[in-house]
């Protein structure tokens, strides 16, 4: 295929962004400074080069032009972050029977995920208590989860994560419209972007 030089490079680079900030999430747990700005570009190098890339594959090997490359790049790139702004509010408020995982299991393993980053880096008393949950190696009791989760949402992190989702989603499908992708084609992407994001949080 002629594109196929092309496409390695993309793959590539994709895996490296991936690498990068799988390593920037673990990174974070032995940290108590992140900063929200580079919460979310670890959310954009792990989850969003993710999508944006498969996206680009796609257009690549189906004969896109570098404008269509491009812009359904930045429709997986903002749909993967869409995608992890919902995760991380599922890993706290999800339901076990639907996620698989323990209620606030996010918060009992003290993950720096993006709403418990707003919340810390909000200025807030709600985000400084939760900031000693954070800090102490005790084991959380049930009843520390639950207060740890009540103050997310106080501080204004559970908020933040649901507007950010909707502007993310507004420019994924921003992003695809200028594409201008045959119809059937955009309408199954279309599809994929609200089985991806529309999930219970």
């Amino acid at each position: 295929h002629p594109e196929a030089g092309t496409a390695v490079r993309v793959l590539n680079t994709a895996v490296l962004n991936l690498i990068n900030g799988q390593s920037a999430d673990l990174a974070f747990e032995e940290r108590s400074d992140v900063q929200l700005t580079e919460c979310r570009r670890m959310a954009g190098d792990k989850t969003g080069a993710l999508l944006g890339c498969a996206c680009a594959l796609g257009a690549l090997l189906g004969g896109g032009r570098t404008q269509q490359v491009a812009r359904l790049c930045s429709f997986g790139e903002s749909l993967g972050l869409s995608f992890q702004h919902v995760d991380d509010l599922l890993g706290i408020w999800g339901d076990p029977s639907t996620t698989g995982k323990p209620v606030f299991s996010d918060l009992r393993t003290r993950k720096k995920t993006l709403p418990v980053v707003a919340a810390l880096n909000s200025g807030t008393a709600a985000g400084r208590e939760l900031a000693r949950y954070y800090e102490t190696t005790a084991e959380l009791s049930e009843q520390d989860t639950r207060r740890a989760a009540e103050l997310v949402a106080e501080a204004g992190g559970r908020d933040w994560c649901h507007r950010r989702i909707d502007a993310l989603q507004r420019e994924a499908h921003h992003q695809l419209h200028c594409a201008d992708p045959a119809p059937e084609p955009a309408e199954h992407l279309i599809a994929l972007s609200h089985l991806l994001t529309h999930r219970e949080y």
